[in-house]
C-alpha cells in the first residue's frame, strides 16, 4: 500500500510539470524522481565577452511574452528571468524540486547592464541568491535565449526593468506538507 503523502506529492508533482510543459516519469513503484540542473547554482564570476570585458550578471532584451513584445530582464546567457509572486523581499520560497525546475540566478557580486533598479545579492543556503528591486530572479528550464515559456507558471512572472520595488510583503502560510 502507497504512502498517501508519497501519492499526492507524485500527483502534484506531475499536474505542476504538466502545466509548465515538463516531462515527468515516474516509475512503477510510484517513488518521485529526481532532477538535475548543471551550473544553475554556480558563482562563479561572469564570462568574458569577445573583447575581454565581463558580461553582466543580468541585461535587458526584448521577447515576445504571449503574443506581446516586451523589454524583459535576462541572464547572462540570455535566459530570461522570472520572479515568484509567494517570495517576499527577505526571503525565496524556491527550494528543492522547485528549485530545480526554477533554478535561481545566483552571483556573489551581481552586476545589471541597461536596468536601472536595485540589485544585490542574499546570502541564502544555497548561495548568494540575485535579487532585482527586492524580488529574487530565476530561470526556467524549459526556456533558450529569446524564447519565454514560464510565464504565469506556477506563480512565476517574466520580470522587467520597471518592475515594482514592493515585492510580496503578506505573510506566507505554514505549510502543512504536502
Amino acid at each position: 500500500m502507497r504512502n498517501p503523502r508519497t501519492t499526492i506529492a507524485v500527483i502534484v508533482l506531475a499536474a505542476a510539470a504538466t502545466v509548465g510543459g515538463v516531462t515527468v516519469a515516474v516509475t512503477a513503484g510510484g517513488s518521485i524522481p529526481t532532477y538535475s540542473a548543471t551550473g544553475t547554482t554556480s558563482t562563479s564570476p561572469a564570462p568574458a565577452a569577445a573583447n575581454g570585458a565581463k558580461v553582466a550578471t543580468l541585461h535587458t532584451a526584448t521577447a515576445t511574452v504571449q503574443g506581446t513584445t516586451e523589454r524583459i530582464l535576462v541572464d547572462a546567457k540570455g535566459l530570461p528571468l522570472y520572479i515568484y509572486e509567494p517570495d517576499t523581499a527577505s526571503k525565496s520560497l524556491v527550494t528543492g524540486q522547485l528549485a530545480v525546475l526554477w533554478p535561481p540566478l545566483v552571483a556573489s557580486a551581481p552586476t545589471a547592464q541597461g536596468a536601472t533598479g536595485t540589485l544585490k545579492a542574499v546570502a541564502t543556503s544555497s548561495g548568494q541568491r540575485v535579487t532585482y528591486n527586492g524580488h529574487f530572479l530565476y530561470t526556467f528550464v524549459q526556456d533558450s535565449p529569446g524564447h519565454v515559456t514560464g510565464q504565469g507558471v506556477q506563480n512565476f512572472f517574466v520580470a522587467t526593468p520597471g518592475i515594482s520595488s514592493t515585492p510580496n510583503t503578506a505573510p506566507v502560510p505554514a505549510s502543512n506538507g504536502y
